[in-house]
């Protein structure tokens, strides 16, 4: 595929839901696309089909969850593009929707398999590739958050997070949102920009068996606010969280 599109785009979990979504809809406003994905197979696969659509994709074999992984993406981006635009931090788990038999309310299991993927994963992915997004006019980090790690929300009787218990995958969130406030305040003064994103609760596999039915939004309506955030460019926020219908309350 030419590399000549203005912006280029990583997506982690771009092989399916919410993220490949967010990859079909950076590609249908003319960014080049890096659909991320555990597997060769499923990076292709989702390069292909993304190819199918008129959308410039490129598969990228990225396992968040594997140093070796995420540091090979980022010398093989680095050596055919020289530089990333756009990082979206999409991959994570919740792994209480598929632990029926988990011990209640605490079980170590669970936290470590929600922040290996939700944290650690988002962690190693800017790490290795931060010097290419500093290569960029206008670099931009989203990480796919949830208002369900919002400590606001968790403790506001009025909201209609306030009764979800689901401490592994909340607290990772909530982390990963103390990763965004942190790295923007880093990073400041420079070219790159740090933002947290809720794009709602999405008709997808991450939230078990029978999220697809439930759940009010679909993967192509939540991937607007995430692209959106996404392409805001140089003259966009830092250190925000925000959801379809505004700012959200940290």
């Amino acid at each position: 595929m030419s590399t000549n599109h203005t912006v280029i785009a990583l997506v982690t979990g771009a092989n399916r839901g919410l993220g490949y979504a967010t990859a079909q809809r950076l590609g249908e406003q003319g960014v080049t696309v890096l659909a991320g994905a555990r597997t060769p197979e499923k990076a292709r696969a989702a390069a292909e089909e993304l190819r199918a659509a008129g959308i410039w994709a490129d598969p990228v074999t990225l396992d968040v969850t594997s140093r070796q992984s995420v540091d090979r993406a980022a010398r093989h981006v680095g050596e055919v593009y020289g530089r990333l635009d756009v990082l979206v931090n999409n991959a994570g788990v919740l792994p209480e929707a598929f632990a029926p038999e988990a011990t209640r309310p605490l079980d170590l299991g669970l936290f470590e398999s929600a922040f290996q993927t939700n944290v650690f994963g988002a962690v190693a992915v800017i790490q290795a590739f931060l010097p290419l997004l500093e290569r960029s006019d206008a670099g931009q980090i989203v990480n796919v958050s949830s208002t369900m790690g919002s400590l606001a929300e968790q403790l506001n009787p009025a909201s209609p997070y306030f009764g979800m218990v689901l401490p592994a995958y909340q607290s990772s969130k909530a982390a990963l949102n103390g990763l965004t406030v942190s790295l923007s305040k880093a990073l400041a003064g420079t070219s790159v920009k740090v933002n947290s994103v809720c794009p709602g609760w999405v008709q997808t596999d991450l939230g078990g068996p029978d999220n697809r039915a439930t759940a009010p939004t679909t993967a192509a309506e939540a991937a607007e606010v995430v692209a959106a955030l996404a392409l805001r460019g140089a003259d966009g926020p830092t250190g925000t969280f925000v959801d379809r219908e505004g700012a959200v309350a940290w």
